[in-house]
């Protein structure tokens, strides 16, 4: 025993713990409790080494920072601590701080500004849009049937010049004249469809029929011009492409019946879809007109919940602009029809005008909105439609260079799915069967309104050529002025020289950009690749959502990728290789 005592007296530092002796066995449970507190702060182990003593208590355990005594302690508090209002009063004073989280709601900040700048930015584009569907529409009018006539005045003084070239006529020319006698086949064909008889047979169908009579011509349209500007390029290439023998032109015959069917079918499709909106116009109970508003409110359920990247956001703006320009003609040859059917009455102008200002005002505001919940949904800023803007300018500063690869308006038909000679017959037939020209002085109106036409057009394409020129400048797009179309297989991508005429001539940007307008450099060789440069601007559009954020980790992998699609060789049906879910 005494053995045993001088081996646990070391270890018990006085304090009479340590051991397992009987007597130190029997002190008070509070004294033991302090002293093993004070045992377990010096870092010792319970039990010591080589002892054979009782194993301590459990130790209490801490919940939410306070030991079970102090929750001992809390039970005995009165219960009036734990109630109601106390409850109420720390519901109605508890505090947070949202800096913690400020990256958040900075985004959430900018998704709102974002909303708040889209219907201007929206608004910019469409005016800019419009204004360039009016002057490809009024250069059927005015500007082609004089092409027309030059044209064929060459061709017939042909013989007094002598053959100076192999080529008849210019690859403009011979377009221009197909683009002509199109419009006048067209045009005699559509008088052997009586409007009368078609306004009555749409009037006397129900209105549920009607409306999806409506629904099934608007699909009908898209399908149509989707289709009919590949015929008419069909045709004009066939018809200008460089042959051999003389047998190989035969093939224009058949494309010229196709594209002369298609733009008649066309015209009646649209006939019919103005028809329709006339009846509704004319309804005594507007019923027809409030379903057919409705149906553009019906778009915004099939567009907004869907992913949407920028490219085909162009494609979606591009479709609504041609859309609002197509509905602007329908409603003039609606008030046209109206105001045949009452002689001409100024006053019931004004009873068609609020209709007129409905149908108006809820196609842009559901454009609006559609366009907001777009880029919202799909982390697009507003500044993206300045370089949609942009892209437009650039078809029209292009195609006024001396030599162009396409027409404005054929541009204008890829771009956007505007196809001006379906409407252009259209809106002659509907003009010539409303208003009787007899008389000196009727044909002098004609002549002075057509003059006015023409000053229309020519200020209008000044208008648009400086705005263009200005977008052009400001998005940095002008070396691309003056290299040709990429020539690029798909598939590989698209490299990125330096623009060589820029090394050559020793000028400033700005003296060039102005002379690129009316000139352009003598184009190389088909054997020689120039591709465009591409700028900043095309690597913001044409760079995914899904990849913005993965630029600075992935550019070794960018290299093996197939490249996007430039913007502008992005038309109207083009799927851009990016797929909508």
């Amino acid at each position: 025993m005494a053995g045993v005592a001088d081996a646990a007296a070391p270890g018990s530092s006085g304090d009479g713990r340590r051991g397992g002796a009987p007597e130190q066995q029997q002190q008070p449970q509070d004294a033991g409790r302090g002293e093993r507190k004070s045992s377990c702060s010096s870092g010792e182990s319970w039990p010591p080494a080589g002892g054979s003593g009782q194993p301590p208590p459990p130790q209490r355990t801490e919940t939410l920072g306070f030991y079970e005594s102090d929750r001992e302690r809390k039970k005995k508090k009165s219960v009036s601590d734990l109630s109601l209002l106390r409850f109420i009063s720390a519901e109605l004073t508890r505090g947070y701080f949202l800096e913690h989280n400020e990256a958040k709601y900075t985004e959430r900040r900018e998704r709102v500004y974002t909303c708040m700048r889209i219907p201007r930015e929206l608004e910019k584009l469409m005016f800019f849009g419009i204004f360039l569907c009016l002057d490809a529409f009024l250069y059927v009018f005015t500007l082609l049937p004089l092409r027309v006539f030059l044209a064929l005045f060459q061709f017939i003084t042909l013989p007094c010049y002598g053959l100076r070239d192999r080529r008849l006529l210019q690859p403009a020319q011979v377009c221009d004249i197909f683009k002509g006698v199109i419009l006048v086949i067209c045009y005699f064909m559509m008088h052997y469809v009586d409007y009368s008889m078609m306004y009555h047979l749409i009037r006397g169908q129900s209105v549920i029929k009607l409306y999806i009579i409506y629904n099934m011509l608007e699909v009908a349209d898209r399908l149509f011009s989707s289709f009919g500007q590949d015929i008419l390029d069909a045709l004009y290439w066939t018809a200008t492409e460089p042959k051999e023998r003389k047998r190989a032109h035969i093939g224009v015959i058949p494309h010229f019946f196709m594209a002369v069917l298609y733009v008649f079918l066309h015209a009646i499709l649209i006939m019919v879809q103005a028809t329709t909106l006339n009846v509704a116009f004319n309804s005594h109970n507007k019923s027809l007109l409030t379903i057919m508003m409705s149906n553009n409110f019906v778009e915004i359920k099939g567009s907004v919940f869907k992913k949407f990247e920028k490219n085909n956001l162009f494609q979606m703006s591009n479709s609504d602009i041609k859309e609002r320009f197509t509905n602007y003609v329908l409603l003039l040859i609606v008030c046209l029809r109206n105001m045949e059917q009452f002689s001409w009455n100024p006053d019931h102008l004004w009873v068609l005008f609020p209709d007129v200002c409905m149908v108006i005002a809820s196609e842009i505001a559901v454009d609006i909105v559609k366009h907001a919940f777009i880029t919202k949904f799909n982390d697009i800023t507003a500044d993206v439609y300045s370089e949609y803007r942009a892209s437009l300018a650039f078809d029209l500063v292009s195609s006024r260079q001396k030599n162009a690869y396409t027409d404005y308006s054929d541009s204008v038909s890829r771009r956007m799915g505007f196809i001006p000679l379906p409407l252009a017959v259209l809106l002659i037939r509907v003009v010539t069967s409303s208003i009787k020209v007899q008389g000196v002085l009727s044909y002098a109106c004609v002549v002075l309104f057509y003059c006015g036409l023409i000053s229309l057009k020519v200020l209008n394409s000044i208008v648009l050529l400086g705005k263009s020129c200005q977008y052009v400048k400001d998005a940095k797009m002008e070396e691309k002025l003056f290299n040709p179309p990429p020539t690029s297989t798909p598939g590989k991508p698209l490299s990125k020289p330096q623009s060589k005429f820029k090394s050559t001539q020793g000028i400033s940007t700005d003296e060039s950009f102005s002379a690129s307008v009316t000139n352009q450099p003598v184009h190389q060789k088909e054997s020689t690749t120039s591709l465009l440069v591409t700028s900043n601007s095309d690597q913001f559009l044409t760079t995914p959502d899904g990849e913005d954020k993965d630029i600075s980790q992935d550019n070794s992998e960018l290299k093996h990728r197939s490249s996007k699609k430039d913007l502008l060789e992005i038309d109207r049906f083009t799927i851009c290789g990016n797929r909508i879910d």
